[in-house]
């Protein structure tokens, strides 16, 4: 079977790992890596016996498929750029840096036959992988995704730094329109909101409170589901998972009873890779011709309630002013 080619745009932090995931993939080669420091690309060129480039279009001709993972405003160009090449994309989150960039994405890959999958890395986490089949129409939903301080990030919004990931994840459970949005944030470090919170309503009936903050005293990623049979909640830091349900039609006591007439489990799954699990995804609906498990549509849907919450909290901050 002939290699699918990748390449690797940004190989900072994350752009890497994306770098190392497809050098130790099979049936794939790592055709090249680019960045704008000459200095890094051709560091994670040599460790991973690839070439290095200055820049991306030098790629075009040379791969398959490629790993976007520069600064947020070269999402759209660099992988426009690619798709008007027929190379399908790998876009890291938040997808563009508007709506109308999703949109112009969207409707290239769709016209030219290509693959768009966008980096919600949370969707591989072991933890949300096994809820998939006990979470069926949650009412209510809370999540909490807090971070002690970091310079990586702060040139955009905690909600596109971290809270993307949770409103990616709700929408996947939920499955239903938003209502409406009541958000609140500040900056207190940053020069951009550094905590918020955002009050989801669907269509459905659910309601989402999610809280991200990128200056807490400890790292805490969990989320909290109530339905009509259940409540779930998931901790994407330790992978544990408690399911808490009604004592089961024997009328035996409930589990450790805990709370009384209600069966309670927990459950600890291994780790995982998440970013391994993803990329060969992408690998997978390249070499299938499959749509991808995060699509650009679903990508662009969380890019959407994210900039609302955005422009929401500007409007309520200038009213302070």
């Amino acid at each position: 079977m002939k290699p699918i080619r990748t390449g690797v745009i940004g190989v900072g932090y994350l752009g890497k790992f994306h770098a190392e995931k497809y050098a130790a993939m099979s049936g794939v080669e790592l055709a090249g890596v680019v960045d704008s420091n000459p200095d890094a690309a051709r560091e994670v060129a040599q460790r991973l016996n690839t070439a290095a480039y200055a820049s991306h279009k030098d790629l075009i001709g040379k791969v398959d498929a490629v790993s976007v993972v520069v600064p947020t405003p070269y999402h759209f160009d660099v992988s426009r750029d690619f798709l008007m090449n027929d190379i399908d994309v790998l876009i890291e989150k938040p997808m563009t840096s508007t709506l109308d960039e999703a949109d112009e994405l969207i409707r290239i890959s769709e016209s030219r036959g290509l693959i768009i999958q966008v980096g919600h890395l949370e969707r591989f986490n072991s933890a949300v992988v096994a809820v998939k089949d006990i979470v069926k129409k949650p009412m209510f939903i809370e999540s909490h995704r807090l971070s002690v301080f970091k310079n990586r990030g702060t040139d955009v919004s905690v909600v596109l730094d971290l809270m993307i990931h949770d409103i990616d994840i709700i929408l996947n459970f939920v499955k239903s329109d938003i209502k409406s949005i009541h958000a609140a944030g500040i900056s207190v470090i940053s020069k951009n909101v550094d905590i918020a919170n955002a009050r989801l309503e669907f269509t459905s009936g659910c309601v989402a409170n999610v809280t991200a903050s990128r200056i807490s005293m400890k790292n805490e990623r969990k989320i909290r589901l109530f339905q009509q049979d259940a409540y779930i909640s998931l901790d994407f830091a330790s992978h544990d998972i408690t399911v808490i349900r009604r004592k089961d039609a024997s009328g035996q006591p409930a589990g450790d009873a805990l709370i009384p007439g209600m069966d309670i489990k927990t459950l600890a799954f291994a780790k995982g890779d998440a970013l391994d699990d993803e990329i060969k995804a992408f690998v997978n609906s390249v070499r299938e011709r499959t749509a991808s498990e995060v699509t650009g549509k679903m990508g662009r849907d969380a890019l959407q309630i994210a900039l609302s919450i955005m422009d929401q909290i500007q409007v309520e901050t200038a009213k302070l002013m």
